[in-house]
């Protein structure tokens, strides 16, 4: 399908198959310049209430430019979308991960921000990307667990009009735009503002991260096969065998007639 995007992702029943289908209303055109983000490890940090799209669409445009996703919770199971009736999988919990493992993270709106800030694991989770330099990026609500986590301080930052006040008591200066990279900081609005969202992503992954993947084949040289002396093979002895049988007369068919 030219020009559309497919993302599949497992729903809680283990059973269920989720599709989401990108297309050019969310800009996300095949024909775009993409970068290969083939060694990246995203991580995408939800509780209970995500927004159906600010989360999928992140994690499907990553994925399909090589970018490996998963899913941290605060705990194992499933969360519910609050805005449809999606349950997205969750992979690794809080409390068994570190940010080192990871060179992104992704935090997505709904009523899953408010959820994960009352987590104390969650928001150092949070807080460990942005002080480690690592690619942070949070839309709509998802500034909130950064705001918890105290590392918003003289940056500058967006989300969605309803936490203004809080972004800028939070210390960060607040600008109202669909995206603001900061350094590693991305920050973005709504779920309209997704296809600047999930580019910033990209470009950072590209200016941030080393994506050459963790192994190389080996380098295979070239045999010359004058190299190899003739093997000194020894004829294989006569077998022992039997002699045959000598061959029975023939019958005299006289006595018979």
């Amino acid at each position: 399908m030219t020009g559309y995007y497919r993302f599949t992702v497992f729903a809680a029943t283990g059973v269920a198959l989720i599709a989401l289908v990108m297309t050019p209303a969310f800009g996300l055109l095949a024909d775009e310049e993409e970068v290969d983000l083939i060694g990246a490890h995203v991580a995408v940090l939800v509780g209970e209430g995500v927004h159906d799209l600010e989360t999928l669409v992140p994690m499907a445009y990553l994925a399909n430019r090589g970018a490996r996703v998963t899913v941290v919770g605060i705990e194992r199971g499933s969360v519910n979308a609050y805005n449809s009736d999606i349950t997205i999988q969750v992979q690794r919990t809080v409390d068994f991960v570190t940010a080192d493992e990871f060179d992104a993270l992704v935090i997505p709106g709904g009523e899953s921000p408010s959820v994960l800030r009352e987590h104390e694991g969650a928001v150092q989770f949070a807080a460990d990307f942005v002080n480690a330099g690592k690619v942070t990026a949070a839309i709509c609500h998802g500034p909130q667990v950064l705001i918890t986590a105290g590392v918003l301080d003289g940056r500058e930052a967006t989300g969605v009009r309803g936490i203004a006040d809080e972004l800028t008591d939070a210390g960060a200066v607040f600008e109202d735009a669909s995206v603001i990279r900061d350094d590693n900081l991305i920050t973005s609005r709504v779920p309209d503002d997704l296809p600047d969202f999930c580019k910033a992503i990209q470009d950072a992954l590209a200016d941030e991260v080393d994506l050459q993947p963790d192994w190389e084949p080996e380098p295979i040289d070239e045999i010359d096969l004058d190299d190899f002396p003739e093997p000194d093979i020894e004829p294989l002895p006569d077998p022992d065998v039997e002699p045959l049988p000598e061959p029975m007369p023939e019958p005299d068919p006289e006595p018979f007639s």
